[in-house]
């Protein structure tokens, strides 16, 4: 009965020490050496191109930062990278436009981006017509 007790007090003390280990790991990443609370950033711009590793830089007060970011190489969206939507699905083709229009709501701004509440994205219609013989090819055979 005195192991089981012995045991049980040994599995609490590792489980304090090593929550306190994960708390002062937490710590030492928010500490940075700056008290500014009300960082500006910048928008990503990206080390070369249009997209990939970049930078983006932040002030507060008369402090200055860098930070690593990324803007995804296939994001050519006018919204930028900052703003994330949620989209709705893509409406029907228009005969007269020959596009499909679906619409965005802000969901979260990153870094203090000045985004717009409702975008629009269009595309062109596809031309081809999906045939359901497509998706049954292959099976059946033996």
């Amino acid at each position: 009965m005195q192991v089981r007790g012995l045991l049980f007090l040994l599995a609490l003390v590792l489980l304090a020490a090593t929550a306190e280990a994960g708390k002062n790991k937490k710590e030492k990443v928010k500490k940075d050496g700056s008290e500014c609370e009300d960082w500006r950033w910048g928008p990503c711009v990206p080390n070369s191109k249009d997209c990939g590793l970049g930078y983006r830089e932040g002030t507060c007060k008369d402090e200055s930062k860098k930070l690593k970011c990324k803007i995804p190489c296939n994001w050519k969206k006018k919204f930028g990278a900052d703003c994330k939507y949620k989209f709705e699905s893509w409406g029907g083709c228009s005969a007269q436009t020959g596009v499909k229009t679906r619409s965005g709501i802000l969901k979260k701004a990153l870094y203090n981006a000045q985004c717009e509440e409702i975008v629009y994205v269009t595309k062109p219609c596809s031309s081809k017509i999906k045939s359901k013989s497509k998706a049954k090819k292959g099976k059946g055979k033996d």
